[in-house]
């Protein structure tokens, strides 16, 4: 059974653009496999957990295979920028497999946090390839309230 359906222009648009657009995908994923030619941008991330712990923010990122000296952390007021870079270590002389997943390259990551926090006290360590950071929040002196007496 079919039904009318009202057309508008804009519908008609995208639709002849999605058709077009796989009708081209699927001509030319026979010449060239998407997996084979083009990198996978999921491949070089970083997943992060952030966690409110009271006085303290304590932050986690996955970095599986990455070196102390290959870490840069920039913290300030109220964000961190995680930059991490992935070198492959063997020549290219000595590869002689077909296939390979693993990635290489430079990455980072740009967390912005609710609140300022301790810039000085703020620490860092890599164990099994998770980064975890320690932010103190910044302490603001409490307003004190004053009483004003009415003459």
């Amino acid at each position: 059974m079919k039904f009318l359906v009202r057309r508008t222009p804009d519908n008609f648009i995208r639709t002849v653009n999605d058709e077009i657009s796989s009708l081209l995908n699927r001509h030319f994923d026979t010449y060239f496999p998407q997996n084979m030619y083009f990198e996978d941008t999921e491949k070089l991330s970083m997943p992060i957990e952030v966690a409110d712990k009271g006085k303290n923010f304590e932050i986690k990122a996955e970095l599986p295979g990455i070196k102390k000296e290959d870490l840069d952390i920039d913290i300030e007021k109220d964000y961190l920028n995680i930059k991490a870079k992935k070198i492959d270590e063997t020549s290219e002389e000595d590869k002689s497999y077909k296939h390979s997943e693993f990635s290489y390259g430079e990455f980072s990551r740009i967390i912005q946090l609710p609140e300022e926090i301790d810039t000085d006290k703020s620490e860092a360590k890599l164990e099994h390839g998770v980064l975890t950071i320690i932010a103190p929040k910044l302490c603001k002196e409490k307003e004190h309230t004053k009483k004003l007496l009415v003459k």
